[in-house]
Order: C-alpha cells, then sequence, then structure tokens
C-alpha cells in the first residue's frame, strides 16, 4: 500500500483543479475559438479572456461583495436564535384558533418538529464544512487553475490526436465518432446548466428583494450551487429560504415558497426548451440513483460529477456495443454467391449434385 499512498495523494490534491479547469473549460473554449476565428492569436485571445473575468471579479468585489459579506456576518451572529425564533413561530401557530386543531393531541409536535429542523441544519452544517474541506487548498487550487486551464484551452486540439493514437487503427474511426460525442454531451450538459442556474439564481435574488425577505443575497448565491445537483438540488436549495422565510412569518415563507415556485417553472417550461434544444436521455430515477451513489462515495464531489462520468460510461458503452454486434453481424453474413450464368473461377471445385462431365477415354 506504501506504493499507492502518495499516488491516491496526488490525485486528491489535483482532483479540484482539474474539475474546476474541465469545467472552466467547457465554459470558455467558445470564446476562445470565436476570437481565434476573428483573426486574434489563440494564446492573446486567452489572456485577454482572463483580463476580462479579472475585471468582472474587480466589479464583483466592489459592489456586491460588501452587500454578500454584511450579510454572511449578520446569519453567523444570529444563527443561535434560528432555533429560538422556529420554536416561536411554531407556538404562535399551535395558540391560533383556526389552526389549534391540527396540535390537539400532539402537544410535543413542535418540540419533534424543532428537533427535525435541528438536524437538518446540523447536516446542513456538516455538509458545508465537508465542503470547505475540499477546498481548504484554495491557495493551490488559484495558483493551479489559472495555468491548467490555460493549456487546456491552447493545446486543446492536440489531445484528440493523442486519444486516438492509442485505439487501434481499425476502429480509429469509431474512436473519433465516439469522443466527439463524449466532447459534445460534456460541453452542451455544462454550458447550459451554467446558464440556467445563474439565470435561477438572478430571478430568485429579484423576487425575494420583492417580498423582503432577510438574506436575499446570501440565499440566491447558496441556491446557485445547490441547483447544480439534478432533481434533489432544487428541493436542498429551498430548505434554508423556507426556514429564514418562516422565522419572519408564515406568510413570508409562503411568499418565498410561491418566489421558487415561479421560478423553476419559468427555468423548466420556458428557458430549458430554448437554450437545452434537446433534453439528455437520462431517465430522472437514474439521476437520482447516481446523485445518492456519488455522495456516499466521494461526498459533494461525487454529487457534482456523477452525471457527467455517467454520460461518458454511456457513450463509451454504447459505442463498443455497436462494435460488437457489427462484427458478429459480418461473421454470420454469408458471402454473396456469383450471379447465375458467370462461368466459376478456375480450380473452383462444382458444387455438390453437379454431374461430372463425361471424359472421352481412348481404348486400348
Amino acid at each position: 500500500m506504501f506504493l499507492f499512498v502518495p499516488l491516491v495523494a496526488i490525485i486528491n490534491l489535483l482532483l479540484v483543479p482539474m474539475m474546476l479547469s474541465g469545467f472552466m473549460f467547457y465554459l470558455l473554449r467558445p470564446l476562445v475559438n470565436f476570437l481565434e476565428s476573428k483573426k486574434l492569436n489563440r494564446a492573446l485571445a486567452i489572456l485577454l479572456i482572463y483580463l476580462v473575468f479579472a475585471g468582472l471579479f474587480i466589479l464583483f468585489w466592489v459592489s456586491a461583495w460588501p452587500t454578500l459579506q454584511t450579510e454572511i456576518e449578520n446569519f453567523i451572529n444570529n444563527m443561535p436564535y434560528l432555533v429560538q425564533g422556529l420554536q416561536e413561530q411554531f407556538n404562535k401557530l399551535r395558540d391560533n384558533p383556526a389552526l389549534s386543531r391540527f396540535f390537539q393531541g400532539e402537544s410535543d409536535l413542535t418540540t419533534r418538529l424543532t428537533e427535525y429542523l435541528n438536524t437538518a441544519i446540523t447536516w446542513v452544517t456538516t455538509s458545508m464544512s465537508n465542503f470547505i474541506g475540499v477546498i481548504s487548498s484554495i491557495v493551490i487550487v488559484i495558483a493551479t487553475l489559472p495555468i491548467i486551464l490555460y493549456y487546456m484551452l491552447k493545446d486543446s486540439r492536440k489531445l484528440s490526436p493523442i486519444l486516438l493514437g492509442l485505439v487501434p487503427r481499425k476502429y480509429r474511426k469509431e474512436g473519433q465518432e465516439m469522443l466527439k460525442d463524449i466532447d459534445s454531451a460534456l460541453s452542451s450538459f455544462i454550458v447550459t446548466r451554467v446558464l440556467l442556474n445563474v439565470v435561477l439564481g438572478i430571478m430568485l435574488y429579484i423576487g425575494f428583494l420583492i417580498i423582503g425577505l432577510p438574506y436575499a443575497m446570501l440565499l440566491a448565491v447558496i441556491s446557485v450551487p445547490l441547483n447544480f445537483i439534478p432533481y434533489v438540488g432544487s428541493l436542498l436549495a429551498a430548505v434554508p429560504v423556507i426556514i429564514v422565510g418562516f422565522i419572519e412569518s408564515p406568510i413570508m415563507a409562503l411568499w418565498a415558497l410561491i418566489i421558487i415556485f415561479v421560478a423553476q417553472q419559468i427555468q423548466d417550461n420556458v428557458l430549458s426548451p430554448i437554450i437545452y434544444g434537446k433534453s439528455l436521455d437520462v431517465h430522472p430515477l437514474t439521476t437520482v440513483l447516481l446523485v445518492l451513489v456519488g455522495g456516499d462515495f466521494f461526498g459533494i464531489i461525487g454529487v457534482l460529477i456523477a452525471l457527467p462520468v455517467y454520460m461518458i460510461a454511456k457513450i463509451i458503452f454504447l459505442r463498443i456495443y455497436e462494435i460488437i454486434v457489427a462484427e458478429h453481424e459480418e461473421e454470420d453474413t454469408p458471402p454473396p454467391s456469383p450471379p447465375q450464368g458467370t462461368p466459376p473461377a478456375p480450380g473452383t471445385p462444382p458444387p455438390l449434385g453437379t454431374p461430372l462431365p463425361l471424359v472421352k477415354e481412348e481404348g486400348l
């Protein structure tokens, strides 16, 4: 095992930078290709995009970060009062004459609900701690990400010939088609996910501001990465929003739920058909199972990469299966028989049942 421990340590060290680099690669490659089509050197195009991102980061740091930082500090300072506020809201609901009948015979209902919420808050805190632990080596990520991404964008066209060189010459054409399918699937998945979730975050932030929900920017920022988790992410993103709204008032929680529902419907029924073009051929049950298995094995990283890894494996499996089936069909197909009237080739034995020609023998 001592031979593999350093190898595993290196993989764990480079996993996050490589994953983020691949993610950013599919986002920025269309821009680099567009600038290169305008007769701009590819390296200069990459550096120009880096400068634009640096300007956007400075703009975010000056305009949005102070508000977000204030909301984070207030949220951390008020954390001890969250459970107390939830208990008070449950007591008000229990004392309401219109709702008191629902609490009859359930004197400990609020206590149990509070315990469930405590468990949920603990789970969220633990998940965030695990996520922070993944990116704890932030210095390494910041130092290596731009370098890895630069060479991925600059030399991306050299990768395909290298990978095809590992494929037997007989299957080079199928291998090239497989690489194109994988590249297209990853590009479509990553770009569309980012666009949809960013637009969803903006809609949620505007909606939270309209109803006056506390910590509007913080909750919208939390919702964006959680929505990258298929199906389950939207439910996880709604939990902190509803809790914060319920602490303010039950009506505020109801309005927050309406905002989430409307934004999700706009994303699913209006934006997704326009941006996706075609839906991913993955069953919802398969997606949920992949998220559960990925999270159990690799935590938050496994949850995020489960679906892309499944898409790649599915494309490879289907291509190999098509090759195997095609080869079996070729082996089972008999060779074509020569058309009638065509003389057989010299040396070819006559078919069975054909009478032999009479040979005139000279007498003794």
